[in-house]
């Protein structure tokens, strides 16, 4: 039709009300690809849509559709993140016992990079009355590859989300490195820090090898003595029998580190006060949620899609899909909407007639003479005859070279 427009992708209201997402794929498609993409590679998670569905799709389309998704995810989190800080609404009841754990692990990037990926987990600390042994359960994971502040900003999200402002007691259980207590310093500054075990133990370890030997009886034994002694009895024995081994670096090493954190090994109150003294939800989240998927044989990450993925992971494996997936749709139509919306702006703004350039300025002209009116021209024709005036009653006078004259004027009929 001449003048139509022509057709081009966009986005109508019947879409939104049919939960259509952009491209050629079904919702549910779509759904199934991004879930197995967050599970697996993405070759192996288009082979794996294939041979459930009958629908082949490529390696590429597996991996845009799952970073494309953990993007809107990431999205998500951060709106929600300004709400809060913009709105300050009151917090989430928290349990009364929350275990608070946090740690980082390497991603490889392209061209022979690491980056870290910080990770929290948050979990309702309770005592299993059938064992007795102090468990955390409803465990939940935030990560991000981010600077120290900025992943504990990021972080508030699952944290309001999880209660633990008023949680009764925060246990912060990690590992000795200075930003972990810096992320407990922003979110509960009474948190109950807890050094990990098996983190003061590899200091042990060290020691004992390095004045016994490795792999020796005597290491054996005086690390199993040490290790049950810091458990049950606190660090003041240990200390004790570290000064009275032979002298070595490692040695020195372990009692400087140990007493500049005589407040985070009192493991026996921790421990009869039913707290977890073991980073082990962490280090597990770690491989699970980081590693298991972004560390794989022979993966090499851009550095954008970090993020993306490790907040699919997060809510994959905290079994929260049913959950994340309509806010994903949600943001994904909303910026189709808005893409829509900008491609329809420019094709305006080409279409229309370009404005004229501005008229230059004028230089000042003179005042116009004034208009003099002609004289009333008499009339040469009345009644149909021409006025004795007319000019074709008159003739000049010609002067010949014979001298004659001849009148001005016709004889009248």
């Amino acid at each position: 039709m001449p003048g139509a427009r022509p057709a081009a992708p966009g986005f109508f209201p019947l879409d939104e009300e049919l939960a259509l997402l952009p491209g050629s794929l079904t919702p549910t498609l779509q759904e199934s690809t991004v879930r197995l993409g967050s599970w697996l590679p993405f070759a192996r998670a288009a082979e794996m849509l294939a041979h459930f569905t009958r629908v082949e799709i490529g390696a590429a389309t597996a991996r845009r559709l799952t970073e494309g998704a953990g993007a809107a995810y990431e999205a998500v989190q951060t709106a929600e993140l300004a709400r809060l800080e913009r709105e300050l609404p009151e917090p989430v009841a928290g349990p009364a016992v929350q275990l608070v754990s946090v740690d980082g692990a390497m991603v490889p990037l392209r061209h022979g990079q690491w980056v870290e990926a910080k990770t929290v987990v948050i979990g309702t600390v309770a005592r299993d009355p059938a064992s007795g042994e102090v468990r955390a359960a409803d465990l939940s994971t935030f990560s991000r590859h981010a600077e120290t502040d900025d992943f504990a900003r990021l972080a508030t999200v699952e944290l309001h989300r999880r209660g633990t402002a008023t949680a009764g007691t925060v246990v912060g259980v990690a590992d000795g490195a200075r930003w972990c207590q810096g992320f407990y310093d922003h979110h509960r500054p009474d948190a109950v820090r807890i050094l990990d075990f098996y983190h003061a133990r590899s200091y042990l370890v060290t020691a004992a090898q390095a004045a016994f030997g490795p792999g020796t009886e005597a290491t054996s034994e005086w690390l199993g003595r040490q290790c049950h002694a810091l458990k049950h009895q606190g660090a003041t024995e240990v200390l004790a029998a570290l000064a009275a081994v032979p002298e070595t670096a490692a040695r020195d090493e372990a009692i400087g580190y140990l007493r500049a954190r005589l407040d985070q090994v009192r493991y026996p109150a921790f421990v009869a006060a039913g707290y977890p003294i073991g980073s082990g939800a962490v280090e597990s989240a770690n491989k699970t949620v980081v590693e298991a998927r972004l560390k794989g044989a022979g993966m090499h990450w851009e550095e954008a899609h970090v993020n993306p993925m490790l907040a699919l992971r997060g809510v994959a494996c905290s079994d929260r899909w049913a959950e994340a997936w309509p806010q994903i749709t949600a943001r994904r139509r909303q910026a189709a909407r808005l893409t829509t919306g900008a491609r329809r702006a420019s094709r305006r703004a080409l279409a229309a007639p370009a404005a004229p350039p501005p008229d230059p300025v004028a230089p000042p002209t003179e005042e116009p003479a004034p208009r003099v009116e002609a004289a009333p021209r008499t009339k040469q024709v009345v009644a149909g005859r021409p006025t004795p005036d007319h000019p074709w009653r008159t003739f000049t006078f010609d002067r010949r070279d014979a001298g004659q004259e001849r009148p001005t004027a016709l004889p009248k009929p």
